[in-house]
């Protein structure tokens, strides 16, 4: 503990600040935080005058940074400590082609050339289809018999592969593979006139283009000593949970028609629209695109936006609470929902699983109430009843927040009201940041945990811009939910995360 160096969630500090240790003492000392109930925020690699360093973001009840440099190989924390690291480091293969060693499944996350152009670590040459040269793990026996879905599925939905071991019906061992919809945001973003940056972090997830932006605007205004006045901090916080209420209604009613209850899920599709239609009111853009911005936000609310908000909380309560009655009181739909697809609490825990897929399982970590940004620490705070790991503990979270995300909008609006600044509208721009400067961010996306990291040189451009989308932390449990499951669960249990494919993907 002695050699990390405690940060605040947006607060820069000087690279030099950052405690810079040999790999043996990074290795022990990351090694007794995440043995000691810690967490991994960010870790990640970096290139700067022919020398690779990675750096380490944890957290506790606090958050905490550390650095090391290190050559082409370096000792494998996923195969010694803790699989909390088993997608980071693969992820630090694939792009500075620096091998983990004794990493024990250690293959690509993206399929894309590595960013230093130096020799790749998987054996690819890169000039055929996904997933190039990748070994999916495989069960023997006269019984096993392997199952293929995707990365072309059924529906609107986005590519990714799923390879399922299976003896009958039973699911011995899912893999999941991913990329097919890799942009190569992190090698571009440095590259990139500011003004650009919000237009970038809005497409990162289309549905968290909130909780993305958030993110890079407060990295940003951290950078720069931008100041962001109370207004329009609290048009950000309401932004931030119509985001989540929109999703989470929606992925109830389509866990809805996955049991086929068909009256849930057309009223709860038909309510999600009217969230994303008071994000529209806000902004002009029904997934809140052009809202956020470094500095503050595009639009600001009038008397006419804090009424049509109001109103229509008021008039949509008592709609929700009516269908998510009749939802989780019927005796079909909990005998679909329960007992399956269950996440105990220590292989939570042990994944480092984020959001609602963590609290269902347990584990209570909310960023809205650990790393408190904006106006979230004037708010109430959420507690959830059913936490089994199961399907039904993921959807009644998701029941629990949207409840609480309403009452925290009524309390959101009222502050606005009463709140006598008269803020101004922003738009994006040039902003000089702070030379050799370490910015880390966390937000509570709807889906859990959304981070972004931002590294200058000396002349304050950007020489890294990590991001990470809470996907990244739980694939692994929606692989670990389908163990001991029959194989027509997966849609159900697939749901129950509804995780982003190009969020991961990045």
């Amino acid at each position: 503990m002695d050699n990390l160096l405690r940060i605040k969630n947006g607060v820069a500090v000087l690279r030099s600040s950052i405690p810079r240790v040999d790999y043996g003492d990074f290795f022990r000392t990351l090694s007794e935080f995440v043995k000691n109930d810690g967490f991994i925020v960010q870790f990640f690699a970096y290139e700067e005058n022919g020398q690779y360093r990675l750096v380490a973001v944890v957290r506790n009840h606090d958050l905490y940074v550390l650095q090391t440099e290190v050559g082409t190989i370096f000792k494998s924390f996923t195969g010694a400590v803790s699989e909390k690291f088993h997608m980071f480091e693969r992820e630090i293969a694939e792009q500075y082609g620096l091998k983990p060693d004794g990493h024990p499944w250690l293959k690509m996350v993206r399929y894309h050339e590595n960013y230093s152009g130096e020799k790749d670590v998987f054996a690819n040459d890169y000039s055929k289809e996904i997933p190039g040269n990748y070994p999916y793990f495989a069960i023997g026996g006269e019984s096993i018999h392997e199952v293929g879905v995707g990365p072309v599925h059924a529906g609107i939905i986005e590519p990714g592969h799923f390879r399922f071991q299976c003896a009958g019906e039973e699911v011995l061992h899912l893999e999941i593979q991913l990329g097919y919809q890799h942009r190569g945001i992190e090698k571009m973003m440095p590259k990139l006139p500011q003004k650009r940056y919000p237009i970038v972090a809005e497409s990162i997830a289309g549905d968290t283009a909130v909780g993305h932006n958030l993110c890079l605007c407060q990295g940003i205004e951290a950078l720069a000593g931008l100041g962001v006045d109370k207004k329009a901090s609290i048009v950000r916080c309401i932004a931030l949970e119509l985001e989540r209420i929109a999703n989470h209604v929606g992925d109830l009613g389509a866990l809805s028609g996955d049991v086929a209850f068909n009256p849930p899920a057309a009223y709860l599709g038909r309510i999600r629209g009217e969230f994303l239609n008071l994000l529209q009111v806000l902004c002009g853009n029904r997934f809140g695109k052009g809202l956020l911005r470094p500095g503050g936000v595009a639009h600001l609310m009038g008397e006419e936006q804090c009424l049509l908000i109001k109103e229509k909380i008021a008039e949509i309560r008592p709609e929700i609470e009516h269908v998510c009655d009749l939802l989780f009181t019927a005796h079909t739909v909990l005998a679909r929902f329960e007992n399956t697809g269950t996440v105990a609490y220590q292989t939570a825990k042990d994944l480092g699983l984020v959001g609602y897929a963590g609290r269902a399982c347990g584990l209570a970590y909310d960023v809205r109430v650990a790393f408190p940004s904006e106006c979230y620490r004037e708010l109430g705070t959420n507690r959830n009843r059913v936490i089994n790991g199961d399907v039904n503990s993921r959807a009644t979270v998701r029941r629990e927040e949207i409840m609480h995300s309403l009452t925290l909008i009524d309390t959101l609006v009222k502050m606005y009201e009463q709140d006598g600044d008269i803020p101004t509208a922003v738009r994006a721009g040039e902003h000089r940041l702070a030379p050799d400067a370490f910015v880390v961010t966390v937000n509570e996306g709807w889906r859990g945990e959304v981070s972004h990291c931002i590294l200058t040189d000396s002349a304050g451009k950007i020489v890294r811009y990590k991001i990470k989308d809470p996907s990244f932390h739980n694939w692994t449990g929606l692989a670990m939910s389908l163990r001991n499951q029959e194989i027509s669960d997966f849609p159900l249990c697939n749901k129950s995360f509804n995780l982003s494919y190009c969020g991961f993907d990045l």
